[in-house]
């Protein structure tokens, strides 16, 4: 290296950190007005040692679906209905709809009152199964209790629920008290609800437990409930199935049961259990054998044999073959022949 480079470059150093001296104290100079704004045009300061909770999430439980039952929404959701959803619907399950004649009492009457529907779950194609199968009036005024932690923890599938389904986020493990006042304004304003009793799909494509979710509602608003029996639908798209496989389906509607005056909900949703596995046995085998069954209390279980493991599944399979279920255009599972 030269000795005329070394005093260059030193000089050259010099004058870049000047002109950035220069360059930063202008910055600040132009800057200084904005440091005197305060609030509303900048966020407050917070003193130290306190707190600020956070924002609470607009996900899930919590997420708005007010605009979904009004004018532009209800518009969309009747066109979806009757379009794309119906043949979806009929595409995958070719259902056939039994008891709509036990609403009829209610239909005729001058203002059809609001009802609670209480349907079986062992498939998402439950919803727009139930959607279709349930007449009018009330098919033009439902909403859909939803999982909250399923439909809504993302911001657009809660979107395309609300839209098209009129789902209301739920939380499955415990009902509080804005969601149970939220469904009981939205009975008092005339629209009816699809609730699953049990709270979710079927795991094993039996069913489970009912928990008490309709029958509180039902005694806070004097909604009648309807119980439903879905046969077939856990076969075509069940939990764990990766893709639908196409077949039959039939749903069955109960005749309305009103709360009873000083009724607990234990007992009204024992009821309403008892109701449905009584549709359940009439789906697979006729209303007379599933009644003289009920009188004495010997109607197959929803939730089906005492049995652990492959001894379920296969009890499973032989039952699914007296309904729509066992109606399927695939191959039929091979079980060992024990003799």
């Amino acid at each position: 290296m030269s000795k005329r480079t070394v005093p260059y470059s030193i000089t050259g150093l010099r004058r870049a950190t000047r002109l950035g001296d220069v360059a930063s104290a202008t910055l600040q100079r132009a800057l200084a007005p904005s440091r005197n704004v305060g609030f509303p045009y900048r966020k407050p300061s917070i003193p130290k040692g306190v707190v600020v909770p956070q924002d609470l999430s607009k996900l899930g439980a919590n997420f708005e679906t007010a605009w979904a039952r009004r004018g532009p929404a209800k518009a969309a959701r009747r066109v979806i209905t009757s379009g794309p959803l119906r043949l979806v619907v009929h595409g995958l399950a070719r259902p056939e709809i039994h008891g709509v004649d036990r609403l009829e009492d209610l239909r005729l009457r001058e203002d059809p009152p609001p009802l609670i529907f209480a349907p079986t779950h062992h498939s998402h194609l439950d919803t727009p199964l139930s959607i279709i199968s349930i007449p009018e009036p009330w098919r033009s005024k439902l909403a859909v209790a939803a999982a909250a932690d399923f439909f809504f923890d993302v911001r657009w599938k809660g979107i395309i629920a609300a839209l098209s389904l009129n789902a209301i986020p739920i939380d499955r493990e415990v009902t509080g008290r804005k969601t149970s006042d939220q469904l009981k304004r939205l009975i008092e304003d005339g629209w009816s609800l699809v609730i699953y009793p049990e709270g979710g799909r079927s795991p094993d494509g039996w069913g489970q437990e009912f928990k008490g979710g309709a029958a509180y509602l039902s005694a806070r608003t004097g909604a009648a409930v309807v119980p439903m029996f879905i046969d077939g639908s856990g076969a075509i798209y069940g939990k764990g199935m990766k893709r639908p496989k196409p077949g039959k389906t039939k749903v069955v509607f109960g005749s309305p049961m009103p709360p009873i005056e000083g009724e607990s909900t234990r007992r009204f949703n024992a009821r309403i259990e008892a109701a449905v596995t009584t549709l359940g046995d009439e789906a697979l085998t006729d209303y007379w054998t599933a009644r003289r069954r009920r009188a004495t209390g010997t109607n197959p279980k929803l939730t089906g044999p005492d049995y652990n493991g492959w001894r379920r599944q296969w009890v499973l399979a032989e039952h699914r073959k007296l309904g729509k279920a066992g109606v399927r255009r695939r191959q039929k599972r091979r079980w060992p022949d024990l003799g």
